[in-house]
């Protein structure tokens, strides 16, 4: 998909003078890597932050990352000072992060937190993410928390909480609970229960909702980005009001 250069401005959900929140649009990465020059010619998010300036004489920077196929709250420093306040704030634990998922199938428990841990396995030319043994070599602890807020013949509507930021976290955790994310290509069914004529459908993980605590003389900033058409389509299916 071709992006105008200002496509940003209209993704925009918070500016302050520290950091902006923008709504990222899934099937663009967020910055230039091995896999997006597979598979699209290397376009990504950070091609776009010049129209982000907003006369500071430097672009915004990424705060944190979110998957290619991943939609919605992306925080971004707008200079490096609140970058590096940022970066602390997320690699503590200390910004809330909420995800929508829409699975094919429905966790035994409808409520609970996932422990275990995560690490990389070469695959191919690539890798993919496994649930671990705490003890192997390059294992990470991880704990997602979740709960089922809707369900319909056997999809169901889930919210994660990630606990810790581990790559593909909540994809596999979820995939670990028997409720693998409908267009995900690694990590269970790719399509769900999805008709043929329905396989473009993207994958239905979208970042929801940040509360970041940016600044000790006021209350968090919350900010939430709405479910792209494609995830409020499922949905509405689903039943899930939203």
């Amino acid at each position: 998909m071709a992006y105008a250069s200002d496509f940003l401005l209209d993704r925009l959900l918070y500016r302050d003078g520290l950091m902006l929140v923008i709504d990222k649009p899934a099937g663009l990465p967020v910055h230039a890597g091995p896999s997006s020059r597979k598979k699209g010619g290397g376009d990504n998010l950070e091609n776009y932050f010049d129209a982000l300036r907003f006369g500071l004489p430097r672009r915004p920077a990424l705060a944190h990352r979110l998957d290619r196929d991943t939609s919605g709250c992306l925080a971004l420093g707008r200079h490096p000072k609140a970058l590096r306040k940022l970066g602390k704030l997320f690699a503590g634990g200390q910004v809330e992060k909420t995800y929508w998922a829409v699975t094919n199938g429905v966790p035994e428990k409808l409520s609970g937190a996932i422990d275990a841990p995560l690490k990389k396995v070469p695959r191919g030319s690539g890798w993919r993410v496994e649930i671990a043994d705490g003890g192997e070599d390059g294992a990470q602890t991880a704990r997602t928390t979740y709960r089922v807020v809707a369900q319909h013949e056997g999809r169901a509507f889930i919210e994660a909480k990630p606990k810790t930021g581990r790559t593909h976290q909540i994809r596999v955790h979820l995939a670990a609970l028997g409720a693998p994310i409908i267009g995900d290509p690694q990590y269970g069914t790719p399509y769900g229960n999805r008709a043929p004529e329905d396989r473009d459908t993207p994958m239905m993980l979208h970042a929801r909702r940040l509360i970041i605590p940016i600044s000790k003389n006021r209350d968090p900033v919350a900010v939430e980005a709405p479910p792209p058409d494609a995830m409020a389509r499922l949905l509405a299916e689903i039943g899930a009001a939203f």
